[in-house]
C-alpha cells in the first residue's frame, strides 16, 4: 500500500490509499491523519478509487478515526469504493457511520 497526501484550497486533507488496507499497514494511515488532526486539520477525505481490499483491522481504523475526528469536532468523507467495498460497508452497516462519495470530487464539494 502507499499513501499520498494532499491538502486542498478549501482545506481539506485528502489521503489516497493505493492498494489494500490491512492489519501489516492500518498504522501508517492512522498516524498520517493523527498527524494532520494534530495540527489542526479538521476535514478529511479518504480516496478508495486505487484500493482493492480492506480487513477488518482497516475498517477498525476507520471507525476509530471517525471518531476521533468527530470528537474534535471534524468530519471524516469516504469517497471511491468499488462494488465489492461497497457492499462490505452496507453489509457491516459501516455505510451509516461514513459519509460515503463515488468520486473524490464529488466528495469536495460536499463539505
Amino acid at each position: 500500500m502507499s499513501l499520498s497526501v494532499r491538502r486542498e484550497p478549501s482545506g481539506v486533507v485528502v489521503v489516497a490509499v493505493d492498494g489494500q488496507l490491512i492489519v501489516g499497514n492500518r498504522q501508517e494511515l492512522k498516524q498520517k491523519i493523527l498527524d494532520a488532526l494534530e495540527a489542526g486539520d479538521r476535514k478529511f477525505l479518504i480516496d478508495f478509487t486505487h484500493t482493492g481490499y480492506i480487513d477488518s483491522s482497516g475498517l477498525g481504523v476507520l471507525v476509530s478515526l471517525s471518531k476521533k475526528i468527530r470528537d474534535q469536532g471534524g468530519d471524516l468523507r469516504l469517497s471511491g469504493l468499488n462494488e465489492d467495498l461497497k457492499t462490505l460497508f452496507e453489509l457491516t452497516k459501516l455505510d451509516t457511520l461514513f459519509a460515503i462519495s463515488d468520486s473524490p470530487e464529488d466528495a469536495l464539494t460536499a463539505f
